[in-house]
């Protein structure tokens, strides 16, 4: 096991690596790692890495790769805690609403154009991140007031309507909004152009918290992941364990949906992944799922730039092409088995 979990970190680091180097102008792995160890503790470079290799490697390319993986690792931690509290293998924050809802409070500030309040540049992802956790919060009060107990299939039905409801919404803004069409289906399709080291800090500190929240979740995760009734049976406060992780669940995927737009696949494919190799306990699954998804999140964003370059595929489109297939994939393998 130890051999697994010390390829997984290795293949990690090496995919950002590699990925950070590929573009128009190719930095190898050597050099940018002499970049950053001569960021990190001021040391001197070779004549042979250039200013401006450095100006791409470090102020361009690595700020949105980490982005990326920040992003993917986020999602991916996500969906590994809706799978088992729910126990269904399509069960993710999108099913919550959390997408919708951040699309809609993304979509509000695109077209009425407000600028100027105290948020500054972070108007357009606090707006995003607000909205989706409203969205998640009317869920849970709606579930809660028809089933006290909130069964898995209760909170399912009602973030399913309220994604559908409120999605049907954002078609007829988007619909009665045509300038600002492209930006919202931008937004929707999922982008890391243009993030800086600022996006990176804040999104490490939602990834740290909310990671670190759930693995004090870890045993739980484990009991409820068998079902509700012998987690009860078993001691646990299933209504409040289960309020807690939707939570930060919510959390994660609403901090990467304020700064990347909507990825989807990431959260159902990964946490696959990761159970068919480490097993099911969550005190593995968590740690390993938020690598894994990093990589792939930052493997696809580096396909999406260079793909069709100049030309920019969004990352969405990417990871559907690549997700959807493999979830085919599994369910028709399980189905089988």
């Amino acid at each position: 096991m130890k051999k697994k979990i010390m390829a997984v970190i290795v293949l990690a680091f090496a995919i950002l690596l590699v990925c950070i180097g590929i573009g128009s102008v190719s930095i190898s792995p050597i050099e940018g790692l002499q970049i950053i160890i001569s960021k990190i503790f001021s040391v001197s470079l070779p004549d042979s890495v250039t200013p401006t290799n450095v100006s791409i490697f470090w102020d361009i390319r690595m700020p949105r790769a980490l982005t990326a993986f920040l992003v993917g690792a986020a999602l991916s931690v996500s969906g590994a805690i809706m799978q088992a509290l729910l126990q269904n293998p399509l069960a993710s924050s999108y099913t919550m609403g959390v997408s919708a809802g951040a699309s809609l409070g993304a979509a509000f500030v695109i077209i009425t154009g407000i600028t100027g309040t105290i948020f500054g540049m972070f108007l357009l992802p606090v707006c995003g991140f607000a909205s989706g956790l409203l969205t998640v919060l009317l869920v849970l009060a709606f579930s809660l007031r028809i089933d006290k107990n909130m069964h898995n299939h209760t909170i399912i039905l009602f973030g399913m309507v309220f994604s559908l409801f409120v999605n049907a919404i954002l078609t007829l803004v988007s619909t009665l909004n045509g300038e600002h069409m492209q930006r919202l289906v931008l937004w929707q399709l999922g982008t890391f152009s243009g993030r800086r080291w600022i996006h990176v800090l804040i999104l490490l500190i939602c990834l740290v918290l909310g990671t670190i929240g759930t693995i004090l979740y870890h045993r739980e995760l484990d009991i409820m992941s068998f079902g509700q009734e012998q987690a009860m049976s078993m001691g646990v406060d299933v209504g409040k364990s289960k309020i807690m992780l939707l939570l930060l669940s919510s959390f994660l995927t609403g901090a990467a949906v304020c700064f990347s737009g909507i990825i989807g696949f990431v959260d159902l494919t990964v946490p696959h992944i990761v159970r068919r190799i480490f097993g099911a306990k969550h005190a593995l699954v968590i740690p390993m799922s938020l690598l894994l998804g990093g990589a792939f999140m930052t493997l696809s964003d580096m396909v999406s730039r260079t793909l069709l370059a100049p030309r920019e595929i969004p990352v969405g489109a990417v990871t559907a092409l690549v997700g959807a297939p493999f979830f085919v994939w599994v369910y028709f393998h399980d189905r089988k088995q």
